[in-house]
């Protein structure tokens, strides 16, 4: 097959066009085949995260006969069990089975369809994400119900998880999914008797089976934590996008491992903060559809229905990615004046970002002290950049135990048009001594260090105790500055608190007599303009960055602290790292002047002495000095 990565142009249509599926199309006829299908031939309005989830479905179902060390196939069988299943189930309101719409049977085609080679559910994870009002709990309780009555039938000892962060979030769950084991064992013949084998017994906060089969469904909010001692064949858990939901995650998914077909839905419209588990879980299976050549997080399932920009609130024709609900049959026009005056509504309160967030399901970063809103970080990515030979300033944030080491650099450069930017860089060293192991601290941190040490992005201490070493520190710098020739205007630092920062700065004054190495008091009357004009440079979209989690995630976890002389960057938490931040914002104290011609650091005898020899030469002929 060819190698396909969209990382950098995004065109799942260009990609799917260049591309044949005859034979898939032939194939495979089945109702969650069909809508990818649709969606990707554009007779079905998605957005651009259901289009990559509908490529990969159709390169995977190529995959199963093309590729040999592909490991999983899709089972019509049982795409179309789970599908006959659902037309059983009432809809909790209606009182009564409802037709299930095209894009809810691709939810469940894709969660029991794929199977691996021992037969066992290929998607032993999934994040599932929608607009509010959607009928997440729906599709959920159909295929929990599946799970405890189909899957778990003829089977022991086997427990069924509806999870939640509170009482209130879980009874919904529960309750559909209770409702609709009652309905199917009272009026179908089949679950009579799969309830007289059983003995099934549904009560307010369990589902069981007899003691002999020890079949358990039962309902645990994030707020008791009691998860341990459960082995989970179907674990869902609803709103799963709240900061508070990863605190006990890891407890389900390790007491499932050994179970067979196995499953752990996450379930969430966004959430007005990011850097949650299940933020960081989607962001990173983006990147793996993406990368359609790479197969990584192939166990692994993401399907979301979001707008793919803030300003498609505007723009009702385009809701259905977000809201796939409006266009059930003859209550489409009434959906969409319903949504039309949420909106206007919210706009009027001033809420617009609640609106965007919860009913166009977009990811923001909306709290009122945020520091940088997501789409201003986001759209200063660029796929490369070279920095070699070029100009920069260089910041400097020490910690030696908990707290990320980050050196932040900016490389002042003028784009194709002429236009003055900075391009943003961040190397940070990594300490795990107070978290216990690296794993640990991946874990706290909601980052992969390992991963992006790889990319260059990180060092992971070499300190035996995990601590940071800071001769390494050193050491790397001084390497990272010589293998890319680059010319370093200012070295700015905070001293506080530490010997090793005084003998690493004591080392630049010595062994660098062109570096200007200044120490920066931590104080607003210092801080406040560069941090200004880094928070500025993003709004006005004067800057440029690579993908970088780290970096990402420090501008995003800065909050604004304000004082009656400016203000500075500050932190929610104390896991929250925006040590990048902070040494970006000791690089700009001087590198914010660099354009400016009443600078000292860009005045003329400043840029001649940073100029090379070839550089002077051309400046002496340009002035007709030689």
């Amino acid at each position: 097959m060819d190698k396909i990565d969209l990382t950098q142009s995004h065109d799942v249509i260009g990609a799917y066009k260049s591309q044949d599926y005859s034979k898939v199309r032939e194939k495979y006829q089945d109702e969650g085949t069909k809508y990818a299908f649709s969606v990707l031939d554009e007779k079905q309005i998605a957005g651009y995260l259901m289009k990559l989830a509908c490529f990969r479905h159709v390169q995977d179902l190529r995959r199963i006969d093309e590729c040999n060390d592909f490991e999983y196939y899709y089972d019509l069988k049982k795409v179309n069990s789970i599908l006959e299943f659902a037309k059983l189930c009432p809809d909790v309101n209606a009182r009564h089975p409802l037709p299930l719409m095209p894009w809810q049977k691709f939810i469940l085609a894709e969660l029991n369809g794929w199977q691996d080679q021992f037969n066992d559910d290929r998607f032993i994870e999934a994040e599932v994400s929608v607009a509010r009002k959607q009928g997440k709990t729906y599709f959920a309780g159909i295929d929990l119900a599946y799970s405890y009555l189909i899957e778990g039938y003829g089977l022991s000892n086997q427990d069924f998880l509806a999870a939640a962060n509170t009482t209130d979030q879980i009874d919904k769950l529960f309750g559909y999914t209770a409702f609709m084991i009652e309905y199917l064992i009272k009026n179908n013949p089949v679950f009579k008797k799969i309830q007289k084998d059983e003995k099934i017994l549904i009560q307010e906060k369990i589902i069981k089976t007899k003691r002999s089969i020890n079949n358990r469904f039962v309902r645990i909010s994030n707020e008791s934590g009691k998860f341990d001692g459960y082995h989970f064949m179907k674990a869902i858990y609803d709103e799963a996008g709240d900061e508070k939901a990863g605190k006990y995650t890891s407890r389900i998914a390790t007491g499932q491992t050994d179970v067979p077909h196995h499953q752990f839905i996450k379930i969430s419209t966004a959430y007005e903060f990011i850097g949650t588990e299940f933020y960081n879980d989607i962001k990173r299976l983006i990147e793996s559809m993406e990368k359609d050549y790479d197969r990584a997080n192939d166990d692994q399932l993401c399907l979301v229905w979001a707008q793919d920009s803030e300003n498609e609130a505007f723009k009702p024709d385009t809701w259905e990615k977000s809201n796939p609900l409006i266009t059930f049959s003859e209550n489409k026009d009434k959906n969409i004046q319903s949504i039309i005056k949420l909106r206007n509504s919210l706009e009027n309160k001033g809420k617009m970002a609640e609106f965007q967030n919860k009913t166009m399901n977009i990811y923001l970063q909306t709290k009122k002290d945020s520091y940088l809103k997501l789409a201003d970080v986001e759209s200063a990515i660029v796929p490369d950049f070279d920095i070699h030979g070029r100009e920069v300033y260089i910041g400097f944030d020490y910690s030696l135990a908990s707290d990320n080491t980050a050196f932040g650099f900016a490389f002042p450069y003028f784009d194709e048009r002429n236009q003055p930017k900075f391009h943003l860089l961040q190397h940070s060293f990594i300490p795990w001594n107070h978290a216990g192991s690296i794993e640990a601290k991946e874990k706290q941190d909601g980052i992969n260090y390992r991963e992006l040490e790889k990319k260059g992005f990180c060092t992971i201490t070499s300190h035996l105790q995990g601590l940071i070493n800071v001769d390494q520190v050193y050491k790397w710098l001084l390497n990272f500055v010589e293998e890319n020739e680059l010319k370093v205007i200012y070295f700015g630092y905070d001293r506080y608190g530490s010997y090793q920062v005084k003998n690493l700065t004591e080392s630049l004054l010595a062994n660098q007599p062109s570096w200007l190495v200044q120490d920066l008091r931590q104080i607003t009357s210092v801080l406040s303009d560069p941090t200004k004009f880094l928070q500025e440079i993003f709004v006005t979209h004067k800057v440029s960055r690579l993908d970088d989690a780290v970096l990402e995630k420090a501008l995003l976890n800065a909050v604004i602290k304000a004082d009656k002389i400016g203000i500075q960057v500050d932190k929610d938490k104390a896991t929250m790292k925006i040590d990048v931040v902070d040494a970006l914002i000791n690089a700009l104290a001087q590198g914010m002047h660099h354009f400016d011609n009443n600078s000292n650091f860009n005045s003329e005898s400043e840029r001649l002495k940073r100029m090379s020899a070839d550089e002077l030469e051309a400046w002496y002929k340009e002035k007709g000095l030689i």
